[in-house]
């Protein structure tokens, strides 16, 4: 397992800590990102998404629970699970086809527990002064590369 700890000054850090993941990412699996709102976690999606070649708006899925995202044949689905009630609600939304489609970058990924599989990453993100921490915990081989190449 390999851990980072990485201070964010601002939303303009926090963007180009989601581009900097994106680069040389796994094509499936799953992303935790904890925090509590308004800690960044959709601003890391956002700079995520646009680094693998997204032009459009990225917005929290709190309401649709699922935003997808298709770019040059790459599939990745951002996930808001802050409204689900019952993890078992994940079944009827199709999680196991995500997860043989793409990689999931998942808000609130303790309301999936029990359902939701182990993360490859996991990226706490918490109020730090005036900016941000961002902890970083990869667990699969490829994740820890683009770790220690950040931290």
């Amino acid at each position: 397992m390999k851990h980072a700890s990485i201070h964010l000054a601002d939303e303009a850090a926090t963007v180009a800590l989601g581009a900097s993941l994106a680069a040389g990412r796994p094509r499936l699996g799953v992303v935790h990102l904890l925090g509590d709102l308004g800690a960044g976690k959709t601003t890391l999606t956002r700079g995520f998404l646009q680094a693998i070649g997204h032009r459009g708006a990225v917005k929290s899925p709190t309401y649709t629970l699922i935003e997808p995202y298709e770019i040059d044949g790459e599939r990745v689905f951002h996930l808001d699970l802050y409204r689900v009630a019952d993890p078992e609600e994940l079944e009827f939304i199709g999680l196991r086809e995500f997860l043989e489609a793409g990689l999931l970058l998942v808000e609130w990924p303790e309301r999936g527990a029990g359902v939701l599989p182990d993360p490859g990453l996991v990226i706490r993100l918490s109020a730090e002064g005036e900016g941000r921490r961002a902890d970083l915990e990869a667990v699969d081989p490829v994740w820890q590369e683009r770790v220690q190449a950040i931290g």
